[in-house]
């Protein structure tokens, strides 16, 4: 049987266990947290005091911030772009005819909970006074009309390996822009930005499950396919970021180097998520591997400390980099 067919076979086999994981891993409608949890209530009588009150704060937050936290939002706010992608994946069906198709729910429901993180973003920019919204929203829209290539093509194995991987990176980088907002006395910020992580880091423990049950029925070609993806490199999902009038990806290094430069998400991070992945997934154990998957595995567990010596070189650019973003009139 070829690889292909063997992957839907297993796809098919795992169809069984999706169910419980969406119980384990998602949250009902009516138990989760919304936006309006988080914001100034509109049909309240101190929402004109709470709006003052989120402007004072964020007057606070330097520039660098406010970059990341616009391509935070913008990532986030492209959320079409990633159940289109992932709908595509071979195994996961929504055109059977059934609506209960489980790959397919899940997908569904994953959405269902990612696309809050973008509503509450979107609001607390609109109301800071801190970003131009326009310039945010054409951007959004560029993000989404331009798409992505995450080298994963329509391939579960390797797609799960992006979304274990990306669904942490993610986690990193909210839960630190939470601590960064909590450090300037932006408690409101900073608790809207912690409970988005723990969204992040549910989907995540989702995803590497997801993994964990393919290594234990296809470990082979999994492990390949986790090798085909530290070659090709886990690239972030906004990395066609660009401005108005600007070219594809232009100014996703700009943006890039601010999360660095404040700590947000780093060159580190990412040889620690690997780190993290191979230890999950308890890559130096698994056994029954064939020659080709025991080289990808040396491969994968050679890489971090490759990576290390490589990422102790790299220096980030110190220069701020000016966004049409973030009002410059009040950068700090």
């Amino acid at each position: 049987m070829s690889a292909f067919n063997v992957r839907l076979e297993v796809m098919k086999q795992l169809e069984e266990k999706v169910d419980g994981l969406i119980q384990q891993f998602l949250i009902p409608v009516e138990k989760i947290w919304q936006p309006s949890d988080y914001l100034p209530d509109s049909e309240g009588d101190k929402f004109f005091e709470e709006v003052k009150e989120i402007r004072e704060l964020a007057k606070e937050l330097p520039y660098d911030f406010w970059v990341v936290l616009v391509g935070d939002t913008i990532t986030e706010e492209a959320l079409p772009t990633y159940e289109s992608w992932l709908m595509d994946v071979e195994g996961i069906n929504q055109h059977d005819g059934k609506s209960d198709n489980p790959w397919a729910k899940w997908v569904r429901q994953w959405t269902g909970e990612e696309n809050r993180h973008g509503d509450v973003l979107n609001k607390y920019l609109y109301l800071s006074g801190r970003v131009d919204m326009r310039q945010v929203e054409i951007t959004t829209q560029h993000l989404i009309n331009d798409g992505f290539s995450i080298e994963t093509d329509r391939d579960p194995y390797k797609n799960f390996v992006y979304t274990s991987f990306q669904e942490l990176a993610t986690y990193i980088s909210h839960n630190r822009v939470a601590k960064i907002a909590k450090e300037y006395g932006n408690k409101p910020l900073s608790r809207m930005c912690k409970i988005i992580s723990g969204d992040e880091m549910r989907h995540h423990h989702a995803y590497s499950t997801f993994v964990k049950e393919i290594f234990a029925v296809d470990p082979s070609e999994m492990m390949i396919a986790f090798k085909e993806m530290m070659v090709s490199k886990i690239v972030m999902p906004a990395h066609f970021l660009r401005e108005s009038g600007k070219s594809i990806g232009s100014a996703f290094e700009d943006f890039s180097n601010c999360a660095q430069r404040i700590g947000v998400y780093t060159g580190q991070d990412y040889i620690d998520i690997m780190r993290s992945l191979i230890n999950q997934w308890n890559i130096e154990k698994i056994n029954g591997l064939t020659a080709e998957a025991e080289k990808a595995r040396d491969f994968v567990m050679k890489l971090p400390d490759r990576m290390q010596r490589i990422n102790q070189r790299m220096r980030v650019p110190q220069e701020q980099t000016t966004f049409a973003w973030v009002k410059p009139a009040l950068a700090k």
